[in-house]
């Protein structure tokens, strides 16, 4: 079972932003985590300074420290659990954490791209859609990216805990 997202509640405001977190959801798993590792590669100048400020620094040792310390294939393994929501204790422990805290995971995992995290092979081309999302995202303001990259972020990893009903959705005023 994989957990579920409601759309209508994205972090994604406009429609331009909406179609790129669309745009990374029509990605096949790899070329997700291709994707982190890209943005992060082009971009992460500007969104660590973003990030990790806005983050609690106390993350999850399972994805941290304890992550480093497995082989290429086991971290691979993680994080195409994690992108593919399925139901595992890393994704778990992901989806446990907020989104600042979930960006700054991936920060990390691109920093240490190569030296203690598994690394893109040397003769990885990234697809055209690929090139064009990160293009696309380049082009948007601050804010808006930082939008999309919390959207994304935060759609990924498994939880089962489920958005509280608005009163719209359940007809009952909210009570003192």
């Amino acid at each position: 079972m994989t957990a579920s997202y409601d759309k209508n509640i994205s972090q994604a405001q406009s429609n331009e932003t909406q179609n790129l977190v669309d745009a990374f959801n029509a990605l096949d798993t790899d070329a997700k985590l291709a994707w982190f590792y890209l943005v992060y590669k082009k971009m992460g100048d500007s969104i660590t300074p973003a990030a990790p400020a806005a983050a609690e620094p106390e993350l999850s040792p399972i994805l941290s420290e304890d992550y480093f310390k497995l082989s290429d294939e086991e971290q691979l393994a993680i994080m195409r659990d994690i992108v593919n929501r399925k139901d595992t204790e890393h994704s778990r422990a992901y989806g446990a954490i907020k989104e600042n805290n979930q960006l700054l995971v991936w920060y990390a995992w691109a920093v240490a791209m190569g030296d203690t995290v598994v690394d893109l092979p040397s003769s990885y081309q990234p697809a055209k859609e690929i090139n064009d999302l990160v293009s696309q995202i380049e082009g948007l303001e601050f804010e808006e990216q930082m939008s999309v990259f919390r959207t994304i972020a935060g759609e990924v990893g498994y939880t089962d805990i489920k958005p509280i009903a608005t009163q719209a959705e359940t007809g009952k005023t909210p009570s003192l």
